[in-house]
């Protein structure tokens, strides 16, 4: 199964990568980091395909996708 990691310290929470999943399993989430912002999360893991498109739009480079 894919792993995506989000780095929460590092993510503003721009959201650019929940609108890139096909698969809608990221969102933002309800806790807020040490900056402020909320950040994305993996909330539905089991839909993730490992398409990478998360990662590739985010301009934080805050997340990481293991296959």
């Amino acid at each position: 199964m894919p792993k995506v990691i989000i780095d929460k310290e590092a993510c503003k929470g721009c959201g650019l990568c929940i609108s890139a999943c096909p698969k809608k399993a990221l969102s933002i989430s309800k806790v807020q980091n040490s900056k402020g912002f909320f950040p994305a999360e993996v909330t539905c893991p089991e839909k993730c395909t490992s398409c990478t498109f998360c990662g590739l739009v985010c301009p934080d480079i805050a997340i990481q996708i293991y296959k």
